[in-house]
């Protein structure tokens, strides 16, 4: 059980319900990190407009945003998020290999080059809280540095998540599990 339930409409301020109303007609429903951030509506806002962009307006492709995202969730063991995206990274065209190794934390057999880099540049941000000059070097020369940004504000944004997710106890509503809070 998480350890916020969902605000009810008599709790909320009017600027919670502008906020409230707004997830809902978005993503159906106020869940997930919202709970929380709900709480505050500036930062339910704010944080409502990031994802968005995080999401759906970066410069890159859907696959690879899509990709970072479950790079993230399994980092953090957040499997909220990875219930949500990983339906989303094979419909953009991510292999079902490359996600199943990234599930067992096995280093996947890539075939793209760019989905090599990323999960190497995520992977050592979130490992070692900073990047080697010679990955940096290789992903500033794939990517270019508009692309290289928006990879970093999606591993922030959805880091944010995470420790949102994990310090309130939210979790799928299903119960399922696919990979263990242990690994």
């Amino acid at each position: 059980m998480a350890r916020l339930e969902p605000l009810k409409i008599d709790e909320m301020s009017e600027d919670q319900k502008i906020i409230a109303d707004e997830i809902i007609k978005s993503r159906g429903k106020v869940a997930g990190p919202f709970i929380p951030w709900l709480r505050n509506a500036e930062l339910a806002d704010s944080n409502k407009k990031l994802g968005a962009f995080c999401r759906f307006h970066t410069s890159l492709s859907p696959r690879l945003s899509e990709f970072i995202i479950l790079i993230v969730a399994r980092k953090w063991n957040i499997y909220l998020e990875w219930q949500v995206h990983r339906p989303l990274a094979i419909e953009a065209g991510m292999s079902t290999d490359v996600i199943e190794a990234l599930r067992v934390k096995v280093v996947p057999l890539f075939v793209n080059k760019d989905e090599e880099i990323i999960y190497q540049f995520c992977c050592e941000l979130l490992e070692n809280k900073s990047v080697s000059d010679g990955l940096y070097d290789t992903a500033l020369r794939e990517f270019g540095a508009p692309k290289l940004v928006d990879i970093v504000a999606i591993v922030g944004y959805y880091c944010n998540v995470a420790i949102t997710l994990n310090a309130f106890e939210i979790f799928p509503e299903n119960g399922d599990e696919v990979f263990s809070q242990d690994n």
